[in-house]
């Protein structure tokens, strides 16, 4: 249930790019003017996910899981019947707000319901949607656009809604904390105002819209709340998120290092579309289904990282596949129009396997050392780094392609080539840097998940 869920947000979260065309034209406006539609959402995340934790423990997480999918599915209807820009861009912040309490409450969920040792397991279902929504999304949203109309990628959420909510009634533990916290107001609005400033400044980044003053006032401010934010947690006896949970050394690597690796890895979604669109000459169709074998090893690769991470540990995993995923990413440097697709295919498979290796060893090591009382608030952290990861990814990805297409003259496919290639090793480079950040592990760090050794 939570992994259809999660597949529905992050579909749901790219599927739209796809459709802006459909949609302005529709509104008889520019594309440019509907950035709104796709920063609103992201901006609604933002502000959601701090506080589904928080409400996850008052009121039990069958509760709130059900209320995020029935927001979501009236809010994708309203997105479907929407006549006018204000009407989208305010749906897409309701829609937000269900996304938002989707990803941490459904994820607390799985961890109050499975013991460590077959949280890994559990939790291979929920990233590979993770991984394959934002993959899919622009295949399936052209298809749907091409085919027919552009609300039916709202309005085909609501069947999936109402099974689901069905199926969350009928079989999802509720699980309601025994320590009962008051809500962190001021910290709410310092925190949530912060990371909302930052992720529209990341979202809107590329495109040069922002005067640099303007950009460097914004980042002020942003990182101004969250510094305030930061001091208000130290004193605060209920904090809205609890940053000493950093001072385990599991989590706080899990967290932080899963940051700076997407970074690196964070703008393929952005730099392969261009590569083979702009660069190659590819139709969008085509290039949609060159994303698709990495969705198939995403899905395959819950077959062999449990063996993996039980063989080989998590140190010396995520140490040895970030390099991997580093090399995979420099080697698409050597993609051009005369590459066989059979190569490309491979190069697609073996990325689309290294980074689900990744993600479910960072995502499930963070709660190796995490008591029960503290796996709301874990959960809430961990889905704000990384919510904010996605927003940095795709802001170095393009600030990396921006830098080496410069002057370049978007119709010659040789001169755009050179300069994606060059943004993909660089890439590389940063995302196989970022192992450096899990030697800090243990041999035995997350032994509890990955071997179920309990810890004396």
């Amino acid at each position: 249930m939570v992994a259809a869920a999660l597949f529905m947000e992050q579909l749901d979260a790219t599927i739209v790019n796809t459709a802006i065309p459909s949609i302005a034209a529709s509104f008889d406006v520019t594309p440019l003017s509907l950035k709104s539609v796709v920063s609103s959402y992201i901006l609604s995340l933002a502000v959601g996910i701090p506080i589904s934790g928080w409400m996850a423990d008052r009121f039990g997480t069958r509760r709130v899981f059900s209320i995020a999918i029935i927001v979501f599915t009236i809010a994708s209807v309203l997105c479907g019947l929407a006549v006018n820009p204000a009407m989208m861009v305010a749906a897409r912040l309701l829609q937000g707000l269900g996304g938002a309490m989707m990803m941490p409450v459904g994820r607390l969920a799985i961890i109050r319901t499975f013991h460590k040792s077959e949280l890994l397991g559990a939790m291979n279902f929920v990233i590979i949607p993770a991984l394959i929504g934002p993959l899919l999304g622009p295949t399936v949203g052209g298809l749907i656009v091409h085919w027919f109309s552009w609300r039916y990628i709202f309005l085909i959420n609501v069947p999936v809604g109402i099974i689901a909510l069905f199926l969350v009634y009928k079989y999802m533990p509720d699980h309601v904390s025994e320590h009962k916290r008051p809500l962190d107001v001021l910290g709410l609005i310092l925190f949530s105002s912060g990371t909302a400033l930052l992720s529209w400044l990341l979202e809107v980044f590329g495109e040069h819209t922002l005067a640099p003053s303007t950009a460097l006032a914004a980042l002020g401010v942003s990182l101004g709340l969250l510094v305030a934010y930061a001091i208000h947690a130290s004193d605060a006896q209920f904090p809205l998120l609890r940053l000493g949970l950093f001072r385990i050394r599991t989590f706080r690597i899990s967290v932080l290092g899963g940051f700076v690796a997407r970074m690196g890895f964070g703008g393929l979604p952005f730099l392969l579309p261009l590569l083979y669109q702009v660069g190659m000459g590819l139709p969008a169709w085509k290039s949609g289904l060159l994303m698709m074998p990495s969705a198939i090893a995403a899905m395959g690769m819950k077959l062999f990282s449990q063996r993996l991470l039980k063989r080989f540990g998590y140190r010396q995993i995520l140490v040895v596949n970030t390099v991997c995923i580093g090399l995979t990413i420099a080697t698409f440097s050597l993609v051009d129009s005369g590459t066989p697709l059979p190569a490309i295919v491979a190069l697609g498979f073996m990325q689309g396997f290294f980074a689900s290796m990744q993600f479910s060893s960072m995502n499930s090591l963070a709660y190796a050392d995490i008591d029960a009382k503290d796996s709301s608030m874990a959960s809430t952290m961990s889905s704000s780094f990384q919510q904010l990861s996605t927003s940095f990814g795709l802001a170095v990805g393009s600030l990396v392609a921006g830098w080496y297409l410069g002057n370049v003259v978007q119709t010659d496919r040789a001169m755009v080539t050179n300069a994606l290639h060059h943004a993909l090793l660089t890439l590389g480079l940063i995302t196989a840097a970022s192992s450096l950040l899990f030697w800090r592990l243990k041999p035995n760090d997350g032994d509890s998940i990955s071997r179920g050794v309990v810890a004396g």
